[in-house]
C-alpha cells in the first residue's frame, strides 16, 4: 500500500506544480509589476504625471481665480465692452 501512495504522489506534485506555474504565469499576465524606477519608460511617465498635475493644478486655479480675470485684458488692465447689438 505505501509503494501505491508513493508512485501516485509523484504525478500529483507535478500536476499541483504545473497548475501553480501556469496560474501564476496568468496572474502576472494580468497584474503586471510596475516598471522599474530607473528605466526611461519610468521617467517619460513620471514626466507625463507632472504635466497632467500642472495642468490640473492650472486649471483649479483658474476655476478659483477666473472671476478675478473676466472682462479684462490681458496686460492693459482695461475693461472690456461687452458687444451690443445695433438699436434699430
Amino acid at each position: 500500500m505505501g509503494d501505491i501512495l508513493l508512485t501516485l504522489s509523484v504525478p500529483a506534485l507535478l500536476l499541483s506544480s504545473g497548475l501553480y506555474a501556469v496560474l501564476s504565469a496568468r496572474w502576472r499576465r494580468i497584474h503586471p509589476a510596475p516598471p522599474s524606477p530607473y528605466t526611461r519608460q519610468a521617467a517619460r511617465l513620471a514626466g507625463r504625471a507632472a504635466l497632467t498635475d500642472a495642468g490640473r493644478i492650472v486649471d483649479e486655479a483658474y476655476g478659483t481665480l477666473g472671476g478675478l480675470y473676466d472682462g479684462r485684458h490681458p496686460g492693459t488692465g482695461a475693461q472690456q465692452q461687452p458687444a451690443r447689438a445695433a438699436a434699430s
